[in-house]
């Protein structure tokens, strides 16, 4: 399948340019909230102007004209754009026999087979993504280079606001599935009755729990609270990357090998990536597996 036709498939959708997927919350029969696929919404991107260009272009001889590469008629995405303005930079790559940008794909697909990324690195994009587990995020946060992350912290948040994420694996059996709603249920009840616990201690001027800022009592509270939640319980994360590292990311993580969870949310996170920028991710191919998940795969890996 074609990236375009999966992203609809998913329910993908446009909001000004900043694509997105979203995720359902589904509800046990108690009313504990969980999740069962990753959220992915693309928050920022880059924003090029080449106007202010003109005095740089106008500093150098006229005969080289290079002021006529600010006269290109064909736009590219501001991603494409900017990469394609740092690489051509490289060799003052501005006159009239430079490469144009309609033939923006041609350009960056002998950039990628000859492995030069690094001009990628300037562009960079960000993302909320919700309905991932906090094993997912331990995974995700070991990636350093190109990169940065927000998480949701448990100290910091109540359990008003707390959900769980179902795994693939649960989700068609339903013995499993009842399982994973019943501790979910327990979970989120066991939490419920140790902060209510620990606040009468608290109360009590309990040495450890006591504080004098009204921020720091809650705070002891859940940190103390929050070691009875399993691994299922959802994390929000915002993550920022440049293309290069996104591009890295994507080929490690929606790799058939990779942990299925994982994968379900980098490979929405491609498709977004795709659908804004389709000549920087036109490389990559949509690989669907024996288990009903899909990948991205290039034949130019580690650019």
């Amino acid at each position: 399948m074609e990236p375009d036709e999966v992203f609809a498939e998913l329910s993908g959708r446009d909001s000004n340019g900043f694509p997105a997927i979203d995720s359902d919350v589904l509800h046990t029969d108690a009313g504990t909230p969980y999740l069962q696929h990753a959220g992915v919404v693309m928050l920022a991107k880059p924003d090029v102007s080449t106007a202010g260009m003109r005095p740089f272009l106008e500093g150098f001889a006229g005969e080289l004209n290079f002021p006529q590469y600010l006269d290109d008629p064909t736009d590219l995405p501001p991603a494409a754009k900017l990469s394609k303005i740092a690489g051509q930079t490289c060799y003052a790559s501005f006159g009239p026999k430079r490469t144009y940008n309609s033939d923006a794909a041609r350009y960056f697909a002998n950039q990628r087979s000859g492995g030069h990324g690094s001009v990628l690195e300037h562009a960079t994009f960000s993302f909320l993504c919700y309905g991932i587990s906090r094993s997912n995020t331990h995974e995700i946060v070991r990636h350093r280079a190109g990169t940065a992350y927000s998480q949701l912290s448990q100290r910091f948040v109540s359990g008003k606001v707390l959900r769980f994420v179902e795994r693939p694996e649960y989700r068609n059996h339903p013995s499993l599935h009842k399982r994973f709603e019943e501790r979910i249920d327990r979970a989120a009840r066991e939490y419920g009755e140790v902060a209510d616990e620990l606040l009468t201690l608290q109360d009590e001027g309990d040495a450890l729990l006591s504080a004098d800022a009204k921020t720091d009592r809650r705070k002891r509270v859940q940190q103390t609270a929050r070691s009875v939640l399993p691994n299922e319980a959802e994390t929000i994360l915002v993550m920022s990357a440049n293309v290069r590292a996104w591009r890295h990311v994507i080929e490690m993580r929606t790799d058939e090998h990779a942990e299925c969870e994982i994968r379900d949310l980098f490979f929405r996170i491609f498709l977004c990536l795709r659908m804004a920028e389709p000549i920087l991710f036109d490389d990559y191919r949509v690989e669907a597996f024996g288990d009903g998940t899909y990948g991205a795969r290039t034949d130019w890996r580690k650019v």
